[in-house]
């Protein structure tokens, strides 16, 4: 098995004046190596187009991961959704990408914008097999994998934004694989590439969209660990135990909270050099220790990681915020969201008093939470999380 892995996103606007979007990305993990991605676009816009696609995607991505052929699962979605009695189509477009063992990628595209392969930070080609299921004309690819590898899947909205107002005929997919290019030697994560791609396509259509958009990004990447500690242990007889176990494993370090640092401080035999540098007034400032790849304050920090991790999760507005930020919380969110595939955390279950004032301006009891909160959403975004408590 090779250490390759799977990093994930997508991003959708509406339909100007409509509430829900016509497109739908569904995302079935067969095992930890194979995984069905299928992006479906739904026939017109808002609640119609919503409940097809949402159909299509669901019915095909279960079919698949579960072994069954794509002339089942096309058999099946035409006889499960109804025909739109003005245009006599059954169901809506879809993009299906089928990652493997890590090791090969099978594209089946009907009637979206065919996606876009990127390899060695170039727009490539990739050979097509032409099939006729169920009368329908439908494309399939097998390509094997590489490091660094990026494929971009979109609905039709994306290529149609600027009619009528940039250009005369929209943004051709040869653009559009250019503009990809362009930003796939950035190091971005998929979320953060179809964020920008559908942010590009928001402001050419005025951020008045004429159609549902949405981007799938799909970049394949090599796993890479990353180890967290959070807190001092409840016995202080575990604190050679938990230091030994964490500065042990493969990959880089980073310590949240002033105790915790103390402690990995003596630990090593290395001082702690202090910051008084606040990059940002409301999250306190990072130090330093030899040996140790980032040192920051803890629950306060920890909890704008959260806040970060959310919204990334969720709608990534605040993508340029912890991207391009200097403090403690953004500097733990590009690690996290954007460097670790695989992420250890130890967390201490010593009670800090300070944390159970009632009149802090922040909303949390214990660090735990924190921790599960944390976890829970870098698991969305596809990292593989252990958790071990002291």
């Amino acid at each position: 098995m090779n250490d390759l892995c799977t990093d994930i996103g997508y991003k959708s606007i509406f339909h100007y004046g409509e509430e829900l979007c016509g497109d739908h990305v569904e995302i079935v993990e067969e095992d930890e190596n194979s995984t069905v991605i299928v992006l479906a676009d739904g026939l017109g816009s808002g609640v119609k187009a919503s409940i097809l696609s949402t159909l299509t995607s669901k019915i095909i991505s279960t079919m698949m991961a579960n072994g069954l052929s794509l002339e089942e699962c096309v058999a099946a979605i035409a006889s499960t959704l109804p025909v739109c009695s003005v245009r006599g189509v059954a169901y809506s477009t879809f993009s299906i990408i089928h990652i493997i063992n890590n090791d090969t990628a099978e594209l089946i595209q009907y009637d979206n914008p065919h996606i876009i392969f990127i390899r060695d930070f170039k727009v490539a080609d990739y050979p097509k097999t032409e099939m006729n299921i169920d009368g329908k004309k439908i494309y399939k690819s097998s390509i094997r994998l590489q490091e660094d590898d990026i494929f971009v899947a979109m609905s039709d909205g994306c290529p149609h934004a600027g009619i009528g107002l940039t250009y005369n005929f929209g943004w051709k997919i040869d653009d559009i694989a250019l503009f990809m290019e362009a930003l796939s030697a950035g190091n971005y994560t998929a979320k953060n590439l179809s964020t920008m791609l559908v942010e590009e396509v928001n402001k050419l259509y005025g951020f008045e969209p004429g159609d549902d958009a949405t981007a799938c990004v799909v970049k394949i990447r090599k796993r890479v660990p990353m180890n967290i500690l959070f807190g001092p242990p409840s016995s202080r007889d575990d604190n050679d135990r938990m230091m030994s176990l964490f500065f042990s494993k493969e990959g880089k370090h980073i310590i949240c909270g002033g105790t915790t640092s103390s402690i990995a401080s003596r630990w090593l035999g290395k001082p702690i050099k202090a910051t008084l540098n606040f990059t940002k007034s409301d999250v306190p400032p990072i130090a330093e220790i030899e040996g140790v790849d980032l040192v920051t304050e803890g629950v306060i920090t920890v909890n704008k990681v959260v806040e970060y991790a959310k919204d990334y999760v969720e709608d990534n507005l605040k993508y340029e915020e912890w991207n391009f930020g200097h403090d403690g919380a953004s500097l733990i969110c590009r690690l996290l969201f954007e460097e670790a595939t695989d992420i250890n955390f130890y967390v201490g279950r010593a009670v800090n008093p300070a944390h159970q004032n009632p009149e802090l301006p922040i909303n949390f009891n214990i660090k735990m939470n924190l921790v599960e909160e944390l976890s829970k959403f870098l698991k969305i975004m596809g990292k593989r999380i252990k958790v071990s408590y002291f």
